[in-house]
């Protein structure tokens, strides 16, 4: 009977998910939000006690942890994580260490003992993976230079969690230094050993059975084999007194760097949702409303403090790496909030002593209202980015030259990738006239070998722009991905040479009436012209093959 009450509240709390889930989205909010607040009102202390956060749902939100962690492993492509850039890589190493080590001395001067410091340090310093990238993505803005830095801190914060994870038992063991030195060492030959078995048999048993026949023929068998990975890795671990985090993770990366890596994915994504929604359930199964709300101006001061403070070490670190200001603005109300295995971190730290029980409920409580916010700060980042750089533009006016004379042209060019170069390629004839910016160095390369003038610069920010002297500019060619990114700049454009002619390009056919109504002339879509492309292909194949049938 046991195990079919754990059946009838699984279901429940799918349900109630799902009922939020709709809801949020409805409001277009991210559903991750609805599930964390399912979880607060049907499950947990203080709530409605529908669901019970017993053993059997926490033992299947600690699986899905570990299949969640085996996913995200599966996107760690080594070449893709190096395509990031050797610079926004370090701006998020940097920015895990400066704000575990900065979360850690606040701490300290509230009075919490060193090692519960670093354990809220290692919990703080984590953004939510899953629910911003969830966000960007329904707004259409992964292509923005904001979503883009995102994308390269999540990845770093994911790496970081296995030794975070890895971290927080070894405080909680405590000992003297030669005692700790040598769990350590044990720590290191476990992890040695672990890896390499993972390596041996994903590379030299897996791999061989996902090229034969039957596994091409059969997808569950895929799926299976996926699952046992995943799991089994995870088991290893454990067995091993690891963090199961980090075999699922190291499994994950072995397959995410082989050829079956983008079928894997695709098999295990719609487990990967149940799982995902059973975590962030039970995650807001821990909160207590009532608790909640009889100290809610102690988690909002601590809330506040959360997003404040990542905010600025986020604004500040980027604006180190050579980002504008509006864009490092942009990038640190995307990633303030605390992320989702920050509960499980937290959890470890109070099995493990480093954290009370009201310590650890007012930090959880804190952590899920900042997940909360998150879409209404990303909502709000293009927007205080756009107001930033127009206060910018305003405040440069007298502002000296940027570079060795590449000022003033006829015709600007933003954004030299394959929709850059298309559109460049009719204007070769116009020489130094023509002038490019690009934050790629290598698209300002190809734009110089082309014959044309080019800087690197952020287009989107007003004081890039009005030190290119381009008030007599007349034809404006904004290729850029990203919607929002190409709205700050016809912002600028407009203030800058308001007669200037304005082609803008739009990835997706939904966003081109606002790029008209914002002021752009001509507008082309990438779908409109995919669309033609395929149209003209299929009724010249069609018709050599009625000729052929014909004749």
């Amino acid at each position: 009977m046991e195990s079919w009450n754990i059946l009838l509240q699984i279901i429940l709390l799918l349900l109630a998910c799902l009922i939020a889930g709709s809801i949020m989205a409805w409001f277009r909010q991210s559903p991750l939000v609805g599930y964390l607040l399912a979880g607060m009102l049907i499950g947990g202390p203080g709530s409605l006690a529908i669901v019970r956060a017993d053993n059997g749902i926490e033992a299947i939100a600690e699986l899905g942890v570990a299949l969640l962690l085996f996913s995200l492993g599966l996107e760690f492509s080594w070449n893709r994580v190096m395509g990031l850039g050797k610079r926004l890589l370090l701006t998020g190493a940097a920015q895990v260490l400066v704000t575990l080590l900065l979360a850690a001395a606040v701490c300290l001067g509230f009075g919490f003992s060193l090692k519960g410091a670093i354990a809220i340090g290692a919990m703080v310093c984590l953004s939510s993976t899953a629910t911003v990238l969830r966000v960007l993505v329904d707004r259409g803005e992964m292509d923005s230079l904001a979503g883009r830095n995102s994308l390269a801190v999540l990845l770093v914060q994911d790496m970081a969690v296995v030794p975070l994870a890895i971290l927080i038992p070894l405080l909680a063991e405590g000992g003297d230094f030669d005692t700790v030195m040598s769990r350590i060492g044990r720590i290191a030959a476990a992890a040695v050993a672990v890896v390499g078995t993972l390596y041996f048999v994903l590379n030299y048993v897996a791999i061989r059975a996902l090229q034969t026949p039957s596994f091409a023929r059969n997808r569950e068998l895929t799926v299976l084999l996926s699952v046992v990975i995943g799991l089994g890795a995870t088991w290893a671990a454990h067995a091993a007194k690891l963090s199961p985090a980090l075999g699922a993770f190291v499994a994950g990366m072995f397959l995410g760097n082989s050829k079956f890596a983008v079928q894997i994915r695709a098999d295990v994504a719609s487990i990967r949702i149940v799982l995902l929604t059973l975590f962030f359930g039970a995650v807001g199964m821990v909160a207590d409303p009532v608790w909640m709300l009889k100290n809610l101006p102690q988690i909002l001061s601590i809330t506040v403090m959360i997003l404040a403070g990542k905010a600025v070490i986020l604004w500040g670190l980027f604006r180190m790496a050579g980002q504008a200001n509006g864009t490092a603005l942009a990038t640190s109300l995307c990633l303030c909030q605390v992320g989702e295995f920050a509960f499980v971190l937290g959890g470890d730290a109070r099995t493990g002593g480093l954290l009370s029980k009201v310590e650890y409920s007012a930090l959880v409580s804190s952590s899920i209202v900042t997940l909360m916010m998150t879409p209404f700060l990303i909502a709000a980042a293009p927007k205080l980015m756009q107001w930033k750089n127009r206060r910018v533009h305003h405040g440069a006016a007298h502002a000296p030259d940027a570079g060795s004379g590449a000022t003033g042209c006829d015709v600007l060019v933003v954004g030299f990738g394959p929709a850059g170069r298309g559109a460049a390629s009719r204007l070769t004839e116009y020489g130094k006239r023509v002038l490019v910016v690009d934050l790629n160095a290598k698209g300002v390369a190809a734009a110089e070998s082309m014959g044309f003038r080019a800087v690197i610069g952020d287009a989107s920010s007003g004081d890039v722009l009005e030190h290119l002297h381009l008030e007599h500019v007349r034809i404006v060619v904004v290729t850029l991905p990203s919607r929002q990114d190409a709205l700050l700049v016809m912002n600028e454009i407009r203030a800058i040479a308001p007669h200037a002619a304005l082609i803008v390009r739009s990835r997706y056919e939904i966003h081109m009436d606002e790029l008209r109504n914002a002021g752009a002339d001509v507008v082309l879509g990438d779908e409109d012209q995919v669309s033609h492309a395929l149209g003209d292909s299929v009724a010249r194949h069609a018709k050599e093959l009625l000729v052929d049938a014909s004749a």
